[in-house]
């Protein structure tokens, strides 16, 4: 197996960019027409908060968390390029901004995916998260999944 190799950085990193830009075409093949609603909540502003995994120096993957509020972030930007998938990178990823939150002082994180994103929710309950009601902009999207997990 390749190693993986996990970098902390922020939102302007252009391998970041790539990856969220791979992300979003990846989301309308398998979403479609509802993406639509969907994007404007994908819209990331500056975040120093991002980590980025790679294989044998290539990006394979990504991930970010914002501040949600004072004892909570929100995980944002999950993503492993098709060709790297089944090495565990997203796993990876997760546990990194977990273990960066936590550092930071957060107590939670909380989380939206698609019902469509298998992989995602099937890592978000092997990770130890538990489904929770939609909360903010998701409230009224009834593709919307949300999990929260205590760090």
């Amino acid at each position: 197996m390749d190693t993986v190799i996990l970098k902390r950085t922020n939102s302007l990193d252009t391998d970041f960019q790539t990856l969220i830009a791979e992300l979003d075409q990846d989301l309308r093949e398998r979403n479609g027409s509802v993406m639509d609603i969907y994007d404007q909540h994908n819209v990331i502003e500056y975040v120093d908060t991002v980590v980025i995994a790679y294989i044998n120096e290539r990006p394979a993957g990504c991930g970010c968390f914002k501040n949600y509020d004072a004892l909570t972030v929100e995980m944002k930007r999950m993503f492993v390029r098709p060709e790297a998938r089944g090495n565990g990178i997203s796993r990876k990823v997760l546990t990194e901004l977990e273990t960066w939150a936590a550092e930071l002082g957060f107590s939670y994180t909380v989380l939206e995916t698609g019902s469509k994103q298998t992989e995602a929710l099937a890592l978000y309950k092997k990770s130890g998260y538990t489904n929770i009601a939609p909360y903010g902009p998701y409230v009224d999207l009834p593709d919307s999944i949300c999990f929260r997990k205590d760090l």
